[in-house]
C-alpha cells in the first residue's frame, strides 16, 4: 500500500472515510506542531499522517470513529511534551505494523530505520495465538521494556498510547474497562513515575481510578474541588512571605498545588478521613536560580516552624528519575503546609521528566534530565543482560522497577536506589557482583545489622566481606532484586551440586500441566467437530472439583467472571468459601498472600 500523494496538502484526508473527523483531529495536532517545529518538519509530520491514514483506511474504533483518530491523538500528546520528529512520526505509525498489512521494510524505506525501530519496539509480539493470554501480555511487556533499555522513547510512545486509550475507555465493555484500568495502575502509571513523567502518571492514575471506582471518584472529585477553590491559607502565606522576599530582591511565584485524586483516595484507604487526607496544604514556590531556592527556604523556616524530619533536599541529591526540588513542611495557623521550592527550569524538568532530555538539550540547560544517569535504564539493561527467563521477567520488572523505592548511601556518599524491602545483600550486588558474592556482614549508620533486615531510607550502608565467603541458598530466598537473584542463582548452579531450584521446578511442572491440559482441550474440540452434532462432548456442570470431590461452598469472582472451560484457580477466602478466578485474572495476581491461600481446582465435567 502506498501513501496518498502530497498533492492533497490542503485537504490531505479528503479521500479517506471519515474525512471531516480526521481533518479536525489533525488540525488540533497541527496547531500544537506550529508552536515548536519548523515548517519543513511540520510537512514531514503531515506526510507521515497521510501515510498512516492510508494504511488504516476502513478501520474503526469501538466508538465508530475512524481508527486513525487515535494515532493522531497520540501524536498530539507527544507534541505537547515537545518531542522530536522521529517520536512524532512513530506516534502516528505506532499501530501500523500490528494492525495493517505494511511491513517493517515498507516503513523503513519511507521513514528510515530510526522511526521503524521505535514503532517495532512499541508493537506487540506477532499475534501470540499459541500462548495463554497472560503469557502473551508478559511477552509483549518484555519486548517493549527491553527495547526501552536501548531507547527510552519507545516507552514514552507507549505511555502516550495508553493515555489516549484511557481517555476514550468509555466505549468498551465494563469488564474490559476494569482490566485495562488495573493494568494501567499496576504497570504504566508506576513506570511513568519512575521516568519522572508526572504529566502521564497522574492522569493515568486518576483515569484508572474513575473506571475502577466511578462512584467514589465522582464524590471525591466534587468534594475536593470545592475545598481546593478556597485560598485563605495561600493568601496568608503570600501576604507574610512576599514582603520578605522583596526585601531580599528575590522574585518568586507562590501558588497552591492541586493533589491528584488517586493519591487522596490511597490516603483514605489507609484509614484516614477525607479531612485528614487533605489536611496538609500543598504549595509550590518557583524562582529564578538555585541560590534563591535556599534563601527562600531560610525565610520560610524563620517565618514558620518547620516539622522535624519533613525536609528533603532533592537539589543537592536528585531522585533517580532526575527530579530536583526542595521539600519542607511547616506549621501555619495550626495547619501543616507542604512546600516545594524549585527553579522554573526544575519545574519544567519535573513536569516533563525524561522528555526534558530532548526539550532542553539544544538549549544546554543544566536542569535537563540526562537519561544516561537514570537508574531505571541501568536496571532494565541488567534485566536484559542477565538473561532473565520469560516467565520471571515480568515479576522481576514489577518488584525492581514498579514498586516503592528507597534511597541509601555508600560510605563515600554515593546515592543507591533500591526497591523497598531490599536488604544489605541486594545493596552489595547493586554495588558490584564481586562484593555481593563475598558479603559476610553489614553496617547501617555504623551499627551492625542482620543481612536480611530491610534497609531504610537515608541509611549509610557499609558492606563487610570475606574472601572465603560465597552465595548460599538462604541468601537466594532472602534477596529482593532481580540482579541479586540472578547472580546468586548462577553461582549456586555452577558451584553447588546439591542446589535445587524449587521455583524453577514448580514453574516447569505448572507449564507441563498447562500444556497437557491445552492439548486435551484441543483434542476434545477436534473430536467434537469431526464426529458431528451427535458426538459425545464434554460439558461443564457448573461445579468445581478438588480431586474427586465437588461438594464445596464456591463463589465466582466478579472481577473476571470465570466460565467453563476457562483455566481457573481457587483462593480460600475468609467468609465466602473458595473464590474462583480465571487463571489470567490481574486482581487474583495482586492478592498479597496468594501463595499461602491458593488451591488447585478444576471444572467438574460430565459426558
Amino acid at each position: 500500500m502506498t501513501p496518498a500523494p502530497l498533492a492533497l496538502e490542503y485537504q490531505p484526508f479528503a479521500v479517506f472515510s471519515g474525512a471531516n473527523t480526521l481533518q479536525a483531529a489533525y488540525n488540533e495536532l497541527a496547531d500544537e506542531l506550529k508552536k515548536y517545529l519548523d515548517p519543513e518538519d511540520q510537512e514531514k509530520v503531515l506526510r507521515c499522517a497521510i501515510y498512516g491514514a492510508a494504511a488504516h483506511e476502513g478501520q474503526k474504533r469501538q466508538s465508530g470513529e475512524p481508527y486513525f483518530v487515535h494515532p493522531i491523538a497520540v501524536c498530539r500528546i507527544l507534541a505537547r511534551q515537545r518531542f522530536d520528529l522521529p517520536v512524532l512520526q512513530a506516534g502516528l505509525l505506532h499501530d501500523v505494523l500490528e494492525d495493517t498489512i505494511l511491513k517493517k521494510t515498507d516503513m523503513a524505506a519511507e521513514f528510515g530505520e530510526e522511526v521503524t525501530r521505535l514503532v517495532d519496539g512499541v508493537s506487540k509480539l506477532d499475534r501470540l495465538k499459541q500462548k495463554a493470554p497472560q503469557a502473551a501480555v508478559a511477552d509483549s511487556f518484555r519486548k517493549m521494556f527491553l527495547a526501552t533499555a536501548d531507547d527510552p522513547r519507545v516507552l514514552i510512545i507507549k505511555l502516550a498510547d495508553r493515555l489516549h486509550n484511557m481517555q476514550t475507555l468509555g466505549s468498551l465493555r465494563r469488564d474490559k474497562q476494569r482490566r485495562i484500568a488495573l493494568e494501567t495502575l499496576d504497570v504504566y502509571a508506576p513506570i511513568a513515575s519512575r521516568l519522572g513523567l508526572f504529566y502521564f502518571s497522574i492522569q493515568l492514575q486518576d483515569l484508572a481510578f474513575s473506571y475502577l471506582y466511578p462512584w467514589r471518584y465522582a464524590v471525591l472529585r466534587k468534594r475536593y474541588l470545592e475545598r481546593f477553590a478556597r485560598n485563605e491559607t495561600l493568601d496568608r502565606v503570600r501576604a507574610a512571605l512576599q514582603p520578605r522576599l522583596q526585601a531580599l530582591n528575590i522574585k518568586a511565584s507562590i501558588n497552591k498545588r492541586q493533589r491528584h485524586l488517586w493519591g487522596v483516595y490511597q490516603r483514605m484507604e489507609r484509614k484516614e478521613s477525607f479531612e485528614e487526607a487533605i489536611r496538609t496544604v500543598p504549595i509550590r514556590i518557583l524562582t529564578d536560580n538555585e541560590d534563591n531556592c535556599y534563601r527562600i527556604l531560610g525565610s520560610l523556616h524563620s517565618l514558620y516552624r518547620p516539622i522535624h524530619g519533613k525536609f528533603e533536599d532533592y537539589i543537592a541529591a536528585p531522585k533517580s528519575n532526575g527530579y530536583r526540588s526542595l521539600h519542607t513542611t511547616v506549621m501555619c495557623d495550626g495547619k501543616p503546609l507542604e512546600i516545594q521550592i524549585r527553579t522554573k527550569a526544575m519545574d519544567e524538568a519535573a513536569e516533563h521528566g525524561i522528555a526534558s532530555h530532548w526539550l532542553y538539550k539544544k538549549g544546554k540547560s543544566r536542569d535537563f534530565v540526562d537519561i544516561e544517569h537514570l537508574g531505571i535504564f541501568n536496571e532494565l539493561r541488567e534485566l536484559r543482560d542477565g538473561h532473565v527467563s520469560d516467565e520471571n521477567f515480568f515479576s522481576a520488572l514489577k518488584s525492581d522497577l514498579l514498586g516503592d523505592e528507597i534511597y541509601v548511601f555508600t560510605p563515600k556518599g554515593q546515592v543507591v536506589q533500591l526497591p523497598a524491602g531490599s536488604n544489605a545483600i541486594d545493596f552489595a550486588y547493586r554495588i558490584h557482583s564481586a562484593i555481593g558474592e563475598k558479603i559476610v556482614g553489614a553496617k547501617a549508620d555504623g551499627k551492625i545489622i542482620p543481612l536480611v533486615e530491610p534497609l531504610q531510607n537515608t541509611q549509610i550502608i557499609e558492606i563487610l566481606t570475606n574472601p572465603q565467603a560465597h552465595p548460599t541458598a538462604s541468601q537466594l530466598a532472602a534477596v529482593k532484586t532481580a540482579k541479586a537473584r540472578q547472580k546468586i542463582h548462577a553461582w549456586l548452579t555452577a558451584h553447588d551440586p546439591t542446589f535445587t531450584d524449587k521455583a524453577a521446578a514448580k514453574a516447569e511442572t505448572a507449564q507441563a500441566a498447562n500444556t497437557a491440559a491445552s492439548r486435551e482441550i484441543q483434542e476434545t474440540r477436534r473430536h467434537k467437530k469431526g464426529t458431528g452434532a451427535r458426538a459425545e462432548a464434554v460439558q461443564g456442570t457448573g461445579k468445581i472439583r478438588i480431586g474427586s470431590s465437588t461438594n464445596f461452598f464456591v463463589t465466582f469472582a466478579q472481577c473476571c467472571k470465570p466460565k467453563y472451560p476457562d483455566a481457573i484457580v481457587g483462593y480460600i477466602s475468609r467468609n465466602r468459601g473458595i473464590t474462583v478466578h480465571r487463571a489470567d485474572c490481574l486482581t487474583y495476581q495482586r492478592i498479597q498472600d496468594i501463595e499461602h491461600r491458593s488451591i488447585e481446582i478444576d471444572w467438574d465435567v460430565e459426558k
